[in-house]
């Protein structure tokens, strides 16, 4: 079966911490759609979605430490865009425990739109300035 979500060059940012980490967060949530097409969901939605929201921290951590280390200008709204997603799969999370919350193809589509556009939008942006202070 293909991968749900395809990673491809151009999402690379040159900062091979940050592309490993991105890499990681397209495996997961190929994870999720992969136990959704085996009709494994519920069963495994709990753990990979716990999964992931620790991963999704610990990578927003390790950007936004790349970040202040480089002095970049526009940190402040990118660290916003990561409080706001965190919130967002951490209520996921805890619909999830609570039973609220299935694996739909609604919430996979979700995943990958959000990071595909964070990694092609924002994280692109801040590419150039860390870049310059020689992080890669």
């Amino acid at each position: 079966m293909a991968a749900f979500f395809i990673w491809n060059d151009s999402y690379n940012t040159g900062i091979r911490e940050i592309d490993n980490q991105h890499k990681r967060l397209v495996e997961l949530i190929n994870a999720l759609y992969d136990a959704m097409s085996k009709g494994q969901a519920q069963q495994l939605l709990t753990p990979i979605l716990n999964e992931l929201v620790k991963y999704t921290v610990s990578h927003f951590s390790a950007e936004e430490r790349l970040m202040v280390k480089a002095g970049y200008p526009d940190y402040a709204a990118h660290k916003k865009v990561h409080e706001e997603f965190t919130a967002k799969v951490l209520a996921m999370q805890k619909d999830c425990a609570a039973g609220k919350l299935s694996l739909t193809l609604n919430l996979a589509n979700f995943l990958k739109d959000w990071l595909k556009g964070h990694i092609m939008g924002s994280d692109q942006k801040y590419v150039p300035h860390l870049a310059s202070k020689g992080l890669r």
